[in-house]
């Protein structure tokens, strides 16, 4: 009788842990979630009392910026946005502009507005330079064989879209962005990615900015 007592306890608390493990998962799940409409409000509105202006100011009208010096945002890989204002945030990327706006915001803010940009429509962009077309595509489909560079399609895709959780989106990019985002891992300037300063040292300004001009065009 005491061992069927006993065995019924042992079942009555497995039975009630796993319970409460699933309530506390599904309560990590739901505070967890991004808020799309909070993450708007701050990429439209800013927080004027912590300093943190709009970021639309910079970034375009849901996240499609018309200043080819900023990036487009829209409809740009959730996780990468998080990654990146979380680099800002700590040590990982330094600017002198994104990296206080970043430290101002909380954890759930980046997430948040990571979560709104990634589901808004890109504007497609546009290859400006005829004479560098036919060298951009080759490195972006094939690579520089001689100089050991991947093709840029082989992480970021086909089409430029990326892979979720992995590589970025960069079709439709600015030219210029993308030209001083090459520039800067080739120098190191910008160091929160080793395959991508291992990359970009072996590509001559020339290779950089018809690769650059040829992903603008891609959609």
């Amino acid at each position: 009788m005491n061992r069927m007592f006993l065995s019924f306890l042992k079942s009555l608390f497995l039975a009630m842990l796993a319970v409460s493990t699933f309530a506390i998962a599904s309560e990590e799940k739901k505070v967890s979630k991004p808020d799309l409409v909070q993450g708007e409000s701050l990429f439209v509105n800013g927080d004027a009392g912590r300093n943190i202006p709009a970021c639309a100011s910079c970034h375009g009208a849901a996240g499609n910026s018309t200043i080819v010096q900023n990036p487009k945002l829209a409809g740009q890989q959730e996780s990468y946005i998080a990654k990146q204002l979380m680099d800002f945030k700590g040590a990982s990327r330094n600017n002198a502009v994104m990296t206080p706006y970043a430290k101002a915001m909380t954890d759930a803010e980046i997430k948040n507005i990571a979560a709104y940009l990634a589901v808004q429509a890109q504007k497609p962009g546009a290859a400006k330079n005829k004479e560098t077309i036919d060298l951009g595509k080759k490195i972006f489909r094939a690579g520089i064989a001689d100089k050991n560079v991947p093709a840029c399609a082989a992480c970021h895709s086909a089409n430029g879209a990326g892979i979720p959780t992995q590589y970025p989106r960069i079709a439709g990019q600015h030219q210029d962005y993308t030209v001083t985002q090459l520039t800067n891992f080739r120098t190191v300037a910008r160091s929160n990615s080793a395959e991508m300063n291992a990359i970009a040292k072996r590509m001559s300004d020339d290779e950089i900015k018809a690769v650059a001009d040829y992903i603008a065009g891609l959609k």
